[in-house]
């Protein structure tokens, strides 16, 4: 009697699947950035995050560059950005992040940061002067800053984003049912009301989540209406990949089909744009979020 092999169904729906291949950076375009970045000593969450999307963006001239040194007063179980004590925040930061998108000629600009909880303005003043550098170097620039959870500092949160950028984003990550296990050091409840207040502000809101670790699509679907009664314009919605072996591991690799599906609902319950993909992040194909 023929044997069949034992077939083992989690490793099986854990193999990275064919739509998640991307391509090896390469060109003159990902050359120049790279030097760049290097030359002004610069810290981009592509890098740090590991980012799948890094040949795609910095091919195309594009990078999200992350503010406040790269290590992380956090240790969220999902990211690869270092965690730890930072060390004394650069003041002349603000200056090489604009003339590095000066000298890229960027159109639309991504800037984001780690959290530094261990300041009493959370980094706002830094976030502040970034800004206007690069709105007076660049004038023509549009800005989108991925903020940080500023741990219900309210003033340091309007300072943070009362420079004069047009899309402020603070990513959710995951379903409330998962915050303890993949952010154990943030709220739910509270990342909502720090969307509600940047709304209020007068910006265009923004957020992202990460599937795949093991919620359920009423789950989404969940957070997708307290996202929307909470004042969020703009949704993105990418497959959870594990970093390194000491990070979470993939729970489930969604089908296309189901990011298909998550567009359309997000746009059904009244997000003004939704990006849903495998390979979505944060700031990928940013520029059409304006």
């Amino acid at each position: 009697m023929l044997e069949l092999p034992i077939v083992d169904s989690k490793e099986t729906r854990r193999k990275k699947p064919e739509w998640l291949r991307v391509k090896l950076p390469i060109g003159q375009n990902y050359t120049n950035l790279r030097q760049l970045v290097d030359e002004y000593k610069l810290h981009t969450i592509c890098q740090s995050g590991n980012c799948p999307n890094m040949g795609e963006c910095w091919g195309a001239g594009t990078a999200t560059f992350m503010i406040l040194g790269n290590t992380c007063t956090r240790s969220c179980s999902f990211c690869a950005v270092k965690t730890g004590r930072p060390g004394e925040y650069d003041m002349d930061e603000p200056r090489r992040v604009a003339e590095a998108i000066r000298l890229m000629g960027v159109k639309h600009a991504v800037i984001t940061s780690v959290n530094r909880d261990e300041l009493k303005d959370r980094g706002a003043e830094v976030w502040y002067q970034t800004v206007r550098d690069v709105k007076e170097s660049s004038p023509d620039t549009t800005i989108e800053t991925l903020i940080p959870d500023v741990k219900a500092t309210w003033w340091a949160l309007e300072r943070m984003i009362s420079a004069g950028q047009e899309v402020v984003s603070h990513n959710m990550e995951t379903v409330e049912a998962l915050y303890r296990k993949v952010r154990p050091q943030a709220k739910y409840q509270r990342s909502l009301e720090q969307i509600k207040r940047t709304k209020e502000f007068g910006k265009r809101t923004k957020s992202g989540i990460m599937v795949g670790l093991g919620e359920t699509a009423e789950q989404v679907y969940r957070i997708m209406d307290d996202l929307v009664e909470h004042g969020c314009d703009v949704l993105t919605i990418g497959q959870y990949l594990q970093p390194t072996k000491m990070h979470l591991e993939v729970v489930e690799y969604i089908h296309p089909d189901i990011f298909a599906q998550y567009k359309e609902a997000g746009i059904q319950k009244g997000f003004q744009f939704v990006e849903s993909g495998p390979l979505v992040r944060s700031s990928y194909h940013a520029e059409r979020h304006l």
